[in-house]
């Protein structure tokens, strides 16, 4: 924190601005990184959470975090069995057979592997039971042990008390960071603090876990192009989550997708496809698309795995995420500008001319080898290097689209490099109709003002004769309400009594010692200094809360030249 607040600031608690060079931002992230592993799970996550909001930190501290894993040893099974006893009963009785070594690891919870009596589990509602077959053969064709194979997620033992302890410490020092922070900024760091204390509650909740991947699992239930494991409720609970096991090639093994001969394009085609339909139309999502949570089965579904960052849009959101999208897929700026001023991420006090600049350099940066290939990453890169200085916020309920907005396009440029995101996006849009949508409510929007226009036309000749008739008369008046939003009046009105009592204290200060009243001169001129500092303060300009753009066509220039080099 005061390595941070040095880099604002020339004299930590005052003083101008302070312009850090790039490898400085870089060497604070480095050090940042390690004390985070070193604080453990709750601080691990928070820099997760941190690598996705540029509003906060610079690109430098962007890039380094971005690499943050879960880099934390697993639990001793003894510490796990006794958490998932607690929840479930005694393993032997519940499970066919159980993996004590865990398959994956994380901060809050490690995952493994077991079997159970699929007749006497009681699975989630959303199409009747699992993908996979349930007793038999294994998922990978060859014979197996009798059961259906599932996933067993524990949550950490003892880990909810060191969580809170640490949430304390975070809220503890929100103050201390905000003190040396702008208003904008200190907007963002407050929504943080209260998105990581619910979202790391939710995660830390299995049952809510559950709810959401039942919920998103039903809104893909007609669809083959999607796996997403049932759940064994039976098995569940608050800290213990049974999923089905679906076995498949991590999605960014191309090599193994290659051999199995996978259309590599098709399945990034679809990936996009899903988390367009998850955040436009069915309001709920997961969150958190890393290639870790994310397969491919031999016939080329999309297994989706971990849906414990997972989130809600709500519909004023999704309309405007859809307007945005229109407007990119258009290369309307002025759309795209007005998209994100109504939701919230763009500050209205913006210079609209500078931004306009940016968002087009942006599209030019993005576009390929034709007009109409252009990737959103090269957009959403410019905004995230610019948004540190530009008067760019990220409202809570947008933080997790944008994370998932930039890593789906990672993970779709990684199964294929020409891989043209904003072409996928429009094809949605039209095949969904809302581009077509969006154009009958112009149409609507003009037809209208058409009419209106046309009513005021007829009603405005017998106005104006009516007005001329009243000047022939000498019966019209002209009634004039002067605002003063500014207080200018008020300012003018101080600043001249300031200056006829200046005038009044220096002529009686002169004739004061001229007349050999020294003492009395003396108070003159005290009260003179009084004086002329209250008329210099009313000359200053309030320190202002709009936050202006520190960035130019020229600003952005040098930054991707930097970049280059």
């Amino acid at each position: 924190m005061l390595a941070y607040a040095r880099d604002r600031r020339r004299f930590l608690l005052f003083g101008s601005r302070r312009q850090v060079d790039p490898e400085t931002h870089r060497e604070r992230a480095e050090v940042l990184l390690e004390s985070l592993l070193t604080l453990g799970p709750t601080f691990i996550k928070l820099g997760q959470l941190l690598s996705t909001r540029p509003d906060i930190l610079p690109p430098e501290y962007i890039d380094v975090l971005s690499a943050l894993q879960d880099e934390v040893p697993p639990a001793e099974w003894r510490e796990a069995k006794r958490v998932l006893e607690d929840e479930l009963g005694p393993v032997d009785e519940r499970f066919l057979e159980f993996d004590t070594e865990p398959i994956s690891g994380a901060s809050l919870g490690q995952v493994y592997r077991a079997r159970i009596d699929p007749d006497a589990a009681d699975w989630d509602g959303s199409d009747g039971g699992p993908t996979a077959v349930p007793t038999g053969p294994d998922t990978t064709g060859g014979e197996g042990p009798p059961g259906q194979e599932v996933a067993v997620k524990i949550r950490r033992p003892d880990i909810e008390p060191l969580v809170e302890a640490d949430l304390r410490v975070i809220r503890w020092s929100l103050p201390i960071v905000m003190f040396f922070v702008d208003e904008s900024r200190s907007f963002s760091l407050e929504n943080l603090a209260d998105e990581f204390s619910r979202t790391i509650r939710e995660e830390m909740n299995y049952e809510r876990e559950a709810e959401m991947l039942t919920e998103i699992r039903s809104n893909f239930a007609d669809d083959d192009r999607f796996c997403i494991p049932a759940v064994a409720e039976s098995h569940s609970g608050p800290r213990v989550l049974t999923m089905e096991y679906i076995r498949g090639t991590k999605i960014n093994d191309l090599e193994e997708l290659e051999r199995k001969g996978i259309d590599r394009t098709r399945v990034a085609e679809n990936l996009e496809r899903a988390y367009l339909q998850m955040i436009m139309d069915d309001g709920v999502f997961h969150a958190d698309p890393h290639p870790g949570n994310l397969a491919v089965t031999d016939d080329g579904r999309i297994v989706f795995y971990d849906f414990g960052m997972s989130g809600r849009v709500d519909p004023f959101i999704q309309e405007k995420i859809i307007e945005f999208y229109i407007a990119v897929a258009n290369r309307d700026i002025d759309g795209i500008l007005d998209a994100l001023i109504e939701m919230g991420t763009l500050s209205p006090d913006a210079d609209r001319a500078v931004m306009a600049e940016v968002m087009e350099l942006a599209i030019q940066d993005a576009r390929g080898e034709t007009l109409d290939q252009y990737r959103v990453r090269g957009i959403v890169g410019q905004i995230e290097d610019s948004i540190y200085e530009f008067p760019f916020r990220l409202p809570k309920n947008l933080a997790l689209v944008l994370r998932v907005a930039t890593v789906v396009e990672g993970v779709c440029v990684t199964l294929d490099q020409d891989f043209d995101f904003i072409s996928t996006a429009t094809d949605y849009l039209t095949e969904e109709g809302y581009r077509e949508e969006s154009i009958r409510r112009y149409v609507r929007e003009s037809a209208e003002q058409i009419r209106q226009s046309g009513e005021s036309l007829t009603r405005l000749p017998p106005k104006a004769e009516g007005a001329l008739d009243r000047l022939d008369r000498d019966d019209l008046y002209v009634r004039i309400g002067v605002e003063d939003s500014d207080d200018v009046f008020a300012k003018f009105a101080k600043r001249l009594i300031y200056g006829m009592l200046l005038t009044m204290s220096l002529f009686s200060m002169g004739v004061l010692y001229a007349l050999g009243a020294p003492e009395a001169s003396v108070v003159a001129a005290v009260f003179s200094v009084v004086v002329i500092v209250q008329l210099y303060r009313s000359f200053r300009k309030p320190k202002s809360t709009r936050v202006r753009p520190q960035f130019t066509r020229q600003n952005l220039r040098q930054r991707r030249q930097q970049r280059e080099e």
